[in-house]
């Protein structure tokens, strides 16, 4: 009996010891309501498993935070891209007046900048008879102080029958030669060195390009284009078209392929409007190969006829015919700049009125418009996109091209 006393008192004892202790491990570790720890955590571990309300609210504020990220890297990326940042800045009207290459109008040329914000001009004969270098340079210089946005200055310049600055021997002297005299004194390494040179020649005066190489292919002595060309077959053409437009990239001149899909030895579209009716076999064999010689050269610019290629689009002239347009864009694979022909020959300005014709190129797929009727060209063009007639995405990609070539120059790093 005392045993089983002294037995009792020692389990009361190890009580009174071992329960306080526990109670207050638990209470310290949060089990009662007094403490806080466990309790947030089951709180939060139910909220995580029961209540998609407070999972949807997670998954928002993720999006949320997702979306911001995106609006910061887009302003990020357009703030160290140039092109992008002058694009968001233009209004509709100065992203219609970027796709005109002009001709320098015999008056009002300043003005004509600042009302149009026109993307270039386009020096002829007139524009630098009787000048020296220095009041040309004087000329462009302030041509480009007039206009807001980078302008691209063009001359044309293919040597021999056709060069605006070799009509001035103020300006250079010996005239520019023709590709086919070239390659006769000294064959393609006269090529290369007559296009490096000429290239340094244009850009000290201010011109950025020079819209050469012919890339058109014409055996025929009695061709109206084949003065301009090399003179030679298929292989000889590609050849001549690589040679160029290399050496042009290598000094920083603008370089544009004549006269897709292909001149051949069709009658002069200047003049009259132009019917090309050759099969298609014979264009992709023989035309079209050294405009993809080119392209894969690097050029810059394709410059699209107005003849009428039947075998593509017998309805319309090739500067406002997009199936024509397509085959350079698609079958060929070209991304850069394609530009219309003067819109004032014959064998456009016979076909569409004028006010209609810049609409109608830009619809086909042409990116700059070669024009002296801009005046009323662009207000036809912003209407259009107003009405939906030519959308924004397709104006928003041409100005894009442009911008781009102009950066590629070195216009937008300088301005």
């Amino acid at each position: 009996m005392r045993a089983f006393k002294q037995i009792l008192v020692v389990l009361g004892v190890a009580a009174l010891i071992v329960i306080p202790v526990a109670l207050a491990v638990l209470f310290f570790t949060g089990y009662f309501d007094g403490g806080t720890a466990d309790s947030t955590t089951a709180s939060s571990v139910k909220s995580s498993t029961s209540q998609p309300a407070n999972s949807s609210q997670k998954d928002s504020e993720t999006a949320t935070s997702a979306s911001e990220t995106k609006e910061t890297t887009a302003t990020s990326e357009a703030e160290n891209d140039p092109v992008t940042a002058l694009l968001d800045q233009m209004s509709l009207s100065e992203k219609v007046g970027q796709l005109f290459l002009a001709r320098v109008p015999e008056t009002g040329q300043i003005e004509s900048l600042q009302t149009y914000d026109l993307g270039g001009y386009l020096l002829f004969g007139r524009d630098v008879e009787g000048v020296t270098a220095s009041e040309l340079k004087d000329k462009i210089a302030s041509f480009r102080e007039a206009s807001k946005y980078p302008l691209l200055i063009g001359a044309d310049e293919e040597g021999g029958t056709v060069s605006r600055l070799s009509r001035n021997s103020l300006l250079v002297d010996p005239p520019f030669q023709s590709p086919q005299s070239l390659y006769q004194a000294g064959g393609w390494q006269a090529i290369t060195d007559d296009t490096v040179s000429k290239a340094q020649q244009l850009k000290d005066f201010g011109i950025d390009t020079g819209l050469f190489p012919i890339a058109d292919v014409a055996t025929d002595p009695n061709a109206f284009i084949y003065d301009r060309t090399i003179g030679m077959d298929v292989a000889g053409t590609e050849k001549y078209v690589t040679t160029v437009v290399e050496a042009l990239a290598g000094t920083g001149s603008g370089s544009t392929l004549k006269h897709f899909p292909g001149y051949g030895n069709n009658a002069d579209s200047h003049t009259s409007i132009v019917t090309d009716s050759r099969p298609l076999s014979e264009l992709e064999s023989n035309d079209f190969k050294p405009f993809s010689a080119g392209i894969k050269a690097g050029v810059d610019s394709i410059l699209v006829s107005h003849n009428i290629v039947t075998a593509i689009d017998d309805q319309r002239p090739a500067s406002i015919s997009p199936a024509i347009h397509e085959v350079l864009r698609k079958d060929l694979g070209f991304k850069g700049v394609i530009m219309t022909d003067d819109m004032d020959m014959a064998g456009l300005a016979n076909f569409i009125s004028q006010e209609e014709a810049g609409l109608a190129a830009l619809q086909a797929g042409n990116d700059l418009i070669l024009s002296s009727t801009y005046a009323v060209q662009i207000p036809r063009i912003i209407e259009a996109v107003e009405d939906g007639e030519y959308s924004q995405e397709d104006l928003d990609a041409s100005v894009r091209r442009v911008l781009t070539w102009k950066a590629e120059l070195g216009l937008l790093a300088t301005e």
